[in-house]
C-alpha cells in the first residue's frame, strides 16, 4: 500500500514538474545545503561519494572509518557504536555523545541516542563528520556531530536506477531508484531491501527501506523541500561471547541468546518539511519542523522490551551579513526536540517452551518519559584579508520527566529531572597563507547527557545526582594543496579534557547504574594524504593515507577501592590506520584496494585486559559500460578481509561473568567474505 501511494506521488510530482518545464525561474541550488552554510570556518570531514562507493552497495561503516580519529565498534548490522576521538567508547551500546542529522532533521533522540546504519549508502550523497564541540549550530555534544545527506538527480534528468548484489553468508540487496528533475522541481524515489543469514548463530538481518525526497523552487527566494523516509528491520541478536568461545568458535551466539532466540523489531518513520525565504542578498531563513516514530519490540531472556516514540519538533536558523565595512557572515537559529518514550518489560518464558524461543510472560514494568531538548545557537565570522575570525555560542536546556504505571501508592517511581542550562562557547580562527595552505585552531566547550540507562536506577527510579559530561576541546592544525591541488596533505592536534565522566557501571545482566566520576585526557594527532596523478592520459590513480596516533588517559577516576588515574582509557584504540588505493579508466575499469590497521585497545578499566591490533584488507573492482545513449551498465565484484584476519570487530568493555561463566568481551569480525552485483541505469 506504501509503496503504490508513493509511486502515485511520483507520478504526479512529474505531470507538475512538466507543466512547470517551460517557466522561467533563477536557479536555486538545492545540493548540500550545508557545504553552502559551512558549519564551521575550520575544515569539515567529508565522507563523499567516491569514498561511500568503494564499500557500497552493502558497507557504510567502513566508509565513515576511513575518518582520522572516527572508529565504529560494529558487533553486526544492527549493532553499531561511533567514536570520535575517544567520545563513545565507554558507552555499552549504540551511540552516543554526537549530534546526528538526516538532510537537516534531528536523528538523535531525547537521550542523545544516533542510529546512522539503516541507511542506504546508495542513497546518500555524503556525510559531513564535524569532531569535537566546535559546531554550535549543530549543538556543542563532546563527540561532535554527523550530518547526513541524500543524492539528487541531475538536473533536467529523468533516470531509474536498479542495484542488485548477493554475497557470502546469504547477502542479498536490491535498491531501486526513480528520480526526476528540472530547474524548479525534483522528485528522488528509493526502495531498498537487504537481507543475510549472517555469519554466526542467531545473526540473521532483513530490512526494507522507502526514502521519498521532493523539491520545488516557487521562485529565486522561496522553495520548500519535503523528506520521508520509513525503515522496517528484524534482526536477530549473537550478542557477545567469552574469550574461549571467540577463540574456538567464533561462530556461536551466546548461550541464552541463542536459546531465547533473541531478536529486535524496529518500524521508524521520519519526515519532515523545509521552507527556505530569502529575504535579501544579506539574509535568508530555512525552517525545518519534522516528526519520528519508533516502534521498538526486543525479546531479550531477562525480559522483553517492547517501546515505542514519537518524537517532534523544528529547526529554524537565519543566515546573513552585517553591513559593515568588514565582511562578515552570521547564523542565528534554535531548535526545539520533543518525544515522548513508552516502554514496557514482560517475563521471557523461554526456557519453558519447549526450544521454542522467547514466550512473553506477566507484564513487569509499564513506563513513560518525556524527554526535551531545547538548543539556541549563534556564529559570527569576520574576514579580515587573510584571516578569519568566528565567534560561535550554543545554548542548551534539557529535562525529563518520568512516569511510572505499574507502581502504585508508595512504590510509585515518577519523578522529574530538570538539567542546568548550559552555555557552550566557541572561538576558531583560520588563516590563508595562500588559498591552497590554511592554518586552523578552535577552543570551545562542550557537554554530553547522559543516556536512559544513566538517568534511572536499576530500581527504575530518577538517578537525581548524575549530571552531563562537560569539557574544553583544544585543536590547532593545516590544510594544503600542491601540485595544481592534486596533492592534498592535513595535520591536526587536538587535546580536550573531559570532567564528570560518565560511567555506566554493571549491576546484572542487563543492569546499569550510571555517575559522574573522575577526569580524562584526550589528547591525539591526525594526519591525512590524497593525491590524484595521471598514469596515461585516460587513467588515474589516487592513493591515500589516513592516521590517527592517540594518547587518552584517566586523569582522575577512582572506583570503590580502586584507583584507575593514569591508566589508558577503555575502548579506545591507540592508532587507527587507513589507507588504499583507486584506479580508474576510461573504457570503465575501475579497482580499489583498501587497508585498515586498528591497534590494540583497553577492555577494562583497571587495563589488565588488551584486545589485540588487527589489519584488513578489501578489494573491489567493476567495468561501466554505456550500452545505448540511454542505458548504462555496470557490474563489480569484491572480497572484504582478503587474508582471513580473525579479530574482535567489537567489544563490550568491562564485562562481567555471571556464574562460573567468562566475561562476554567479544563481538566476533567476519572472516573473508565475497559479494558481487551489477547495477543498472536508463535515462528515460
Amino acid at each position: 500500500m506504501l509503496k503504490t501511494i508513493l509511486l502515485t506521488l511520483f507520478s504526479v510530482g512529474l505531470i507538475i514538474a512538466q507543466e512547470k518545464k517551460n517557466d522561467t525561474l533563477s536557479e536555486v541550488v538545492l545540493e548540500s545545503k550545508l557545504l553552502q552554510n559551512p558549519p564551521t570556518i575550520t575544515p569539515v570531514d567529508i565522507v563523499g561519494t567516491s569514498t561511500i562507493k568503494k564499500y557500497a552497495p552493502i558497507d557504510i561503516v567502513s566508509a565513515i572509518n576511513e575518518t582520522p580519529s572516527v572508529y565504529i565498534f560494529s558487533g553486526g548490522l544492527n549493532t553499531n557504536r561511533l567514536t570520535i576521538r575517544g567520545m563513545g567508547a565507554r558507552t555499552p551500546y549504540g551511540t552516543n555523545k554526537i549530534q546526528a542529522y538526516f538532510n537537516g532533521i534531528p536523528i538523535t533522540s531525547g537521550v542523545g541516542e544516533s542510529t546512522f546504519n539503516i541507511y542506504d549508502p546508495e542513497s546518500l550523497q555524503q556525510i559531513e563528520i564535524i569532531k569535537g564541540p566546535k559546531a554550535s549550530i549543530y549543538g556543542a555534544n563532546l563527540g561532535g556531530a554527523m550530518l547526513l545527506q541524500t543524492k539528487l538527480p541531475e538536473k533536467n534528468t529523468s533516470l531509474a536506477n536498479e542495484v542488485l548484489a548477493f554475497g557470502s553468508y546469504g547477502m542479498f540487496k536490491n535498491s531501486f531508484q526513480a528520480a526526476y528533475r528540472n530547474e524548479a522541481f525534483y522528485i528522488n524515489l528509493l526502495s531498498d531491501h537487504l537481507q543475510t543469514d549472517g555469519y554466526r548463530e542467531n545473526s540473521s538481518y532483513k530490512r526494507n527501506a522507502i526514502l521519498l525526497d521532493m523539491g520545488y523552487d516557487f521562485d529565486d527566494k522561496n522553495s520548500i523541500q519535503f523528506l520521508f523516509n520509513q525503515i522496517d528491520y528484524n534482526a536477530h541478536i549473537a550478542s557477545s561471547i567469552g574469550e574461549t568461545d571467540f577463540n574456538e568458535n567464533p561462530k556461536k551466539a551466546a548461550t541464552n541468546w541463542n536459546d531465547a532466540q533473541g531478536y529486535e523489531d524496529n518500524k521508524g518513520t521520519t519526515t519532515g518539511i523545509t521552507y527556505k525565504h530569502t529575504f535579501s542578498s544579506n539574509l535568508n531563513n530555512t525552517t525545518t519542523i519534522f516528526y519520528s516514530y519508533l516502534d521498538h519490540y526486543e525479546p531479550r531472556p531477562f525480559n522483553i522490551l517492547d517501546e515505542f516514540t514519537n518524537s517532534y519538533g523544528f529547526r529554524s536558523s537565519f543566515n546573513g551579513s552585517i553591513p559593515l565595512p568588514l565582511k562578515n557572515k552570521f547564523t542565528l537559529g534554535a531548535e526545539r526536540y520533543s518525544d515522548t518514550y513508552n516502554w514496557k518489560t514482560w517475563e521471557n518464558l523461554y526456557q519453558t517452551n519447549n526450544g521454542q524461543g522467547s514466550l512473553q510472560g506477566d507484564l513487569l514494568s509499564d513506563n513513560k518519559e518525556y524527554r526535551n531538548r531545547f538548543n539556541s545557537f549563534g556564529t559570527w565570522s569576520l574576514y579580515f584579508n587573510k584571516l578569519v575570525v568566528a565567534l560561535g555560542l550554543n545554548f542548551n536546556n534539557s529535562s525529563y520527566n518520568y512516569r511510572d504505571h505499574y507502581n502504585t501508592g508508595e512504590n510509585n517511581k515518577s519523578a522529574n529531572r530538570d538539567f542546568d542550562a548550559i552555555w557552550a562557547p566557541s572561538f576558531s580562527i583560520k588563516y590563508l597563507f595562500t588559498p591552497a595552505n590554511i592554518v586552523f585552531g578552535n577552543i570551545s566547550y562542550g557537554y554530553s547527557y547522559p543516556n536512559l540507562e544513566e538517568t534511572l536506577t536499576p530500581e527504575g527510579i530518577i538517578n537525581p545526582d548524575i549530571g552531563p559530561e562537560t569539557g574544553t576541546n583544544y585543536e590547532i592544525g593545516t590544510e594544503n594543496y600542491f601540485f595544481n591541488r592534486k596533492l592534498k596533505a592535513a595535520a591536526t592536534f587536538y587535546y580536550m579534557d573531559v570532567e564528570n565522566l560518565l560511567v555506566a557501571d554493571r549491576v546484572g545482566e542487563d543492569q546499569y547504574i550510571g555517575r559522574n566520576a573522575g577526569v580524562t585526557s584526550h589528547k591525539g594527532f591526525e594526519v591525512s594524504i590524497n593525491y590524484l596523478f595521471n598514469l596515461f592520459p585516460d587513467a588515474t590513480l589516487q592513493p591515500y593515507l589516513n592516521a590517527t596516533f592517540n594518547h587518552h588517559t584517566f586523569e582522575d577516576f577512582v572506583e570503590e577501592n580502586n584507583d584507575y588515574s593514569g591508566n589508558d582509557l577503555t575502548g579506545v584504540p591507540k592508532k587507527l590506520i587507513n589507507g588504499g588505493v583507486q584506479f580508474k579508466h576510461d573504457n570503465g575499469i575501475y579497482f580499489t584496494a583498501t587497508y585498515q590497521h586498528v591497534g590494540s585497545l583497553p577492555m577494562n578499566d583497571a587495563n589488565s585486559l588488551y584486545t589485540d591490533a588487527y589489519n584488513l584488507i578489501n578489494i573491489k573492482g567493476g567495468y561501466q559500460k554505456q550500452i545505448t545513449n540511454n542505458f548504462k551498465l555496470e557490474l563489480l565484484a569484491g572480497i572484504n578481509n582478503l587474508f582471513d584476519e580473525k579479530y574482535a570487530a567489537s567489544i563490550l568493555i568491562n564485562a562481567v561473568g555471571f556464574g562460573d561463566s567468562e566475561p562476554r568481551y567479544y563481538y566476533p569480525g567476519l572472516p573473508v567474505n565475497y559479494y558481487g552485483g551489477l547495477k543498472l541505469k536508463y535515462l528515460l
